[in-house]
């Protein structure tokens, strides 16, 4: 019986013993929200963090944004990485959970996003079209129509964007509203339009945004607008009833910063690894082509990501610290 028990204290041990560093083989989990530039940037550090580290690391099928949030909120393992926080449209959820009391750190590098209207540079160059006051000329408009003499035709997004209720009410600030048929459509809706128009070489224009795989694929050209002017932008949440007429927008988005954010719990377990995440940034560029790779050329996120990591080996050296 002594022995039984010696045996069994020996094998508690062991096991005590053991523990820690079975928790810590749990892998590392990366965000992947089924968006070609997200998934740009998730698979670029989960190759990064496997080959500079030797880390497990699993990207996981992600749903909507705050879902992805009150998942790294939880530090339980679900989600420890997410690549993609865009600020300010994101600002609520980082307040809520990576500001005090809560469970997730912000990388504090970024790079830029942007937002505007973009048409293709032949259409802009053929017609003179190159600011967004340009767009309240009726002859310019028709350019963008299905004829070329009526109304034109500019997509100003998807249908439940947040952006999409900002276009509206841009649109009418800038005055060229009552010449365009404002067009509410699913981007991929969108994005084939807009390949036709390239391959006929007609009219088409839209809201825009990047890093996007279009500034990759197109030579687009991106209209001029006043600058940001945080006095000429007031935007009412559509939940207010009299909320378009509240609203008054008239100069450009201001550029947005994103950012990676991280579990508090992958900070304390893999001290390593967060201090690549807050060295780890890109270019607005870099992510596009990133997106182009994935989303056109039908490459395999993390063939994608490990192809882009061999072309630029200085980048890595320096987000490793060498």
């Amino acid at each position: 019986m002594l022995t039984a028990v010696k045996a069994l204290l020996a094998t508690s041990a062991a096991l005590a013993t053991l523990w820690p560093a079975l928790a810590q083989a749990a892998p590392i989990t990366v965000a992947d929200p089924g968006y070609a530039t997200a998934q740009g940037t998730a698979y670029v550090v989960k190759a990064l963090l496997e080959d500079q580290l030797g880390k497990e690391v699993q990207a996981v099928k992600a749903g909507s944004v705050p879902v992805i949030w009150e998942a790294l909120n939880r530090n339980a393992g679900e989600i420890d990485i997410w690549t993609d926080v865009w600020l300010p449209n994101q600002q609520a959820l980082v307040g809520q959970y990576a500001g005090e009391g809560g469970k997730v750190k912000l990388a504090a590098n970024s790079y830029a996003g942007t937002q505007g209207y973009c048409t293709t540079k032949a259409t802009a160059d053929k017609h003179d079209i190159r600011s967004v006051f340009d767009l309240s000329d009726p002859a310019k408009a028709a350019v963008f129509s299905a004829d070329g003499k009526g109304k034109g035709r500019i997509w100003i997004g998807a249908a439940g964007w947040l952006s999409t209720n900002i276009e509206t009410v841009r649109a009418r600030d800038y005055g060229f509203a009552d010449f365009f048929e404002l067009q509410t459509t699913d981007e991929a809706v969108a994005t084939a339009d807009l390949d036709a128009a390239v391959k006929a070489g007609t009219g088409w224009i839209g809201y825009c945004y990047g890093p996007h795989q279009n500034f990759a694929r197109y030579e687009l050209a991106v209209l001029e607008e006043p600058a940001h002017d945080a006095a000429n932008w007031t935007f009412v949440e559509p939940s207010d009833p009299n909320w378009l007429e509240k609203s008054s927008i008239k100069s450009a988005y201001k550029d947005a910063e994103i950012h990676i954010a991280y579990s508090r719990s992958l900070a304390e377990s893999a001290p390593e690894v967060a201090a690549i995440l807050e060295k780890v940034t890109f270019t607005t560029d870099a992510v596009s082509r990133l997106a182009f790779a994935i989303a056109v050329e039908g490459k395999a996120p993390d063939d994608a990501a490990r192809e882009w990591l061999a072309a630029n080996p200085d980048v890595v050296a320096g987000w490793l610290g060498n």
